[in-house]
């Protein structure tokens, strides 16, 4: 089969190859899936540059990289049912703690990480649920009741952004959100009551003009760059999300602003899920999607050969929503 795989660290145009080897097949309770597009995050051009924290060499001799997909089921292993084959699905975790993951022709994993996607999804937004599906539902729909409360969502556009956005409107919050000067209709339009300039100087004034309470909720993707703002714009007692912190990974922490206003801090890494949860919340996915209040944002769509490009524009800002590659 085709495959792109690495076996070092380094640049996307230097250790990434397009090329053959072994189609796998299914052992007991694993499903085989035919992959027709691949979900490209951020995450997977870290861990192919070396850039995840503790790493120092890759973690298996020949590494497919990418954890998010979608296809059809055309093998079974010994445990599976039989009426799963020819089932539509999307992936998640394909390729973590594997060495095997979704930039690839076919792949085998757990028949639990196959999601069976509903009869209206296609399979473009179902390569999307993976990492930034979850991701969004986590940091938006674990909470009991948001209806009427003020939530703050940083970088509106992103992958995981811009669906907490749509999530948020579903359940009936009031969104604030940033994004760059222009995109402010895009994302009103996903259901954001507010867009704000994420680089203005006075963003904390700007949210409380939005909230004068403060905010309940916040879901922030810069942790570190936005840690001194976030305690200005809570309420008390609040709960803060984080799902990222690229810009700044070792941030100085105001220990005092947060004391004193009993934040909650929440750090969000999809990857490790517990299984009751992520049962939970693929059901919230689902439901959202089917009633028109979910739908994922596609950045762009590259050829399977081209995933060097892929891990290049998925590390690049200003992107508006996922980055996906074509496999077949």
């Amino acid at each position: 089969m085709k495959a792109v795989t690495y076996n070092s660290f380094g640049s996307p145009l230097s250790v990434l190859t397009y090329s053959d080897i072994e189609k796998p097949e299914p052992k007991a309770n694993e499903v085989l899936v035919k992959l027709h597009f691949s979900g490209v995050n951020p995450s997977d051009a870290k861990a192919r540059s070396g850039g995840r924290p503790g790493v120092s060499s890759p973690p298996y001799d020949t590494i497919i990289p990418h954890s998010d997909g979608s296809g059809i089921i055309v093998g079974i292993g010994k445990n599976i049912s039989s009426e799963r084959r020819n089932e539509r699905v999307w992936i998640w975790n394909g390729g973590w703690n594997r060495a095997f993951g979704t930039a690839a022709e076919y792949i085998c994993l757990p028949a639990e990480q196959a999601v069976k996607m509903p009869p209206c999804m296609s399979f473009e937004h179902g390569a999307c649920l993976g990492i930034p599906g979850l991701t969004a539902a986590q940091l938006i729909c674990t909470q009991s009741k948001i209806e009427g409360k003020a939530i703050f969502i940083s970088g509106g556009n992103g992958a995981v952004g811009h669906l907490a956005i749509q999530l948020a409107k579903y359940r009936g919050a009031k969104v604030i959100t940033t994004a760059r000067p222009g995109r402010n209709n895009r994302l009103k339009d996903l259901g954001a009551d507010f867009v704000l300039d994420y680089n203005d100087d006075k963003l904390d004034q700007k949210v409380l003009e939005c909230a004068p309470r403060g905010v309940d909720l916040a879901v922030e993707v810069e942790f570190g760059k936005n840690i001194g703002m976030i305690p200005k714009i809570m309420r008390p007692m609040g709960t803060v999300f984080i799902y990222g912190s690229g810009k700044n990974m070792t941030p100085q922490f105001p220990f005092g602003e947060y004391l004193f206003k009993s934040l909650k801090l929440n750090l969000v890494l999809v990857y490790l899920m517990p299984m009751r949860l992520r049962k939970k919340l693929v059901n919230v996915l689902h439901d959202a999607y089917v009633n028109n209040a979910l739908v994922p944002s596609i950045d762009i769509i590259y050829d399977f050969s081209a995933c060097a490009k892929a891990h290049e524009r998925v590390m690049k800002p200003g992107r508006n929503g996922a980055v996906l590659l074509k496999i077949d």
